[in-house]
C-alpha cells in the first residue's frame, strides 16, 4: 500500500507590501491553492483577494512545502497558522479557525501562549469533521459512546468523565445545526445539507 504524498501547504500573499506578507495559509492537492482566486467568496480571505485584484495587483501563491501526506500537511498548516496568528488574535491571517461567540473571555490568572488557541481550534475543526463523517456514514445515527470508542476519544481518567470530549464535540455540532438528536433512539443523526 503506497502512501498518498500529494498534499502541499501554501500561502496566499499580498504583493502590495514589501516583503509580500501572507494573509492565508492552506493545504491541498492539485490546483487547490489557485481555486481561491477564480471565485473569491465573501469570507475575509475572499474579500482580501477581491481587494488585491481591484487594486490591479495579483495575489502571490507560494507553495511552501510539497510531497506531504495529508496528516503532515494538516500539522504544518496548524503550526504556520499558530505562528502567524489570525486577525482575531492580532495576527496576519484571514484564516477563520475560531468559533464565533465562545471562549473569547480573557482570564487574567491564565497565560495563553501565542498560537495555542489557533492550534486548539484547528484540532476542534478536525474532531467535528470526523464525528460528522461518522454520523453521515450511519444514517440511523450514532451514540456518544460510538463516537468516543470508534474515534479513540475515550479517556482513561478515573473521575467518571471518560466520554466528555465526544459529548462536547457532538454538542457543538448540534448547536451548529449539523447534528440532530433522535429522542426515541437517543442517537445523533447528521442533518442533510
Amino acid at each position: 500500500m503506497s502512501v498518498d504524498s500529494s498534499f502541499y501547504v501554501y500561502a496566499l500573499k499580498d504583493p502590495r507590501s514589501s516583503p509580500a506578507l501572507p494573509f492565508y495559509i492552506g493545504k491541498g492537492t492539485g490546483t487547490r491553492s489557485f481555486d481561491h482566486l477564480t471565485k473569491p467568496d465573501s469570507t475575509r480571505k475572499g474579500l482580501r483577494i477581491q481587494e488585491i485584484q481591484a487594486s490591479g495587483a495579483n495575489v502571490l501563491v507560494s507553495r511552501l512545502v510539497d510531497s506531504l501526506t495529508e496528516q503532515q500537511a494538516m500539522k504544518l498548516e496548524a503550526e504556520l497558522i499558530a505562528s502567524f496568528g489570525t486577525i482575531d488574535t492580532g495576527g496576519l491571517l484571514t484564516n477563520s479557525v475560531l468559533p464565533s461567540g465562545l471562549g473569547k473571555k480573557a482570564r487574567k490568572s491564565v497565560v495563553l501562549p501565542s498560537g495555542t488557541k489557533e492550534k486548539a481550534q484547528l484540532g476542534l475543526a478536525l474532531l467535528k469533521e470526523s464525528v460528522l463523517e461518522l454520523a453521515k456514514a450511519n444514517p440511523k445515527g450514532i451514540s456518544n459512546s460510538d463516537a468516543a470508542s470508534l474515534l479513540g476519544l475515550r479517556s482513561d481518567y478515573g473521575g467518571g468523565s471518560k466520554d466528555y470530549l465526544s459529548y462536547s464535540v457532538i454538542g457543538i455540532l448540534m448547536r451548529e445545526g449539523k447534528l440532530a438528536r433522535d429522542e426515541s433512539s437517543r442517537k445523533h443523526i447528521a442533518r442533510v445539507e
